[in-house]
């Protein structure tokens, strides 16, 4: 019997002692509440929390999420980044997508 893969891609929170099966996908930018039991794939940018977990809600409007998967600021360099923090800090996003 084969093992199935989990896969939790880039930018994630986990919470406190959350559980996440085998074989679900955590999408970038999820959060993961705490205790919560993650039996099914989670879609970027989305809360979830609850046993079983469900979603929440969404952290920001569907173009917004569209817009930071674009901009994959996890693969920025270090300098970038640097120039960025002031916006990543107070939750700029719009001056993000301008950088």
């Amino acid at each position: 019997m084969a093992i199935k893969s989990t896969e939790i891609v880039c930018d994630v929170w986990i919470g406190y002692d959350a559980v996440i099966m085998a074989g679900v996908k955590i999408g970038d930018g999820a959060i993961i509440g705490a205790r919560a039991v993650v039996t099914k794939d989670v879609e970027p940018y989305s809360i979830v929390g609850g046993v079983p977990a469900k979603e929440i809600r969404k952290r920001f409007k569907p173009d917004i999420i569209e817009k930071l998967q674009n901009l994959q600021w996890w693969n920025w360099t270090a300098e970038r980044i640097k120039e960025s923090i002031h916006n990543i800090q107070s939750g700029n996003i719009e001056a993000l997508f301008q950088s």
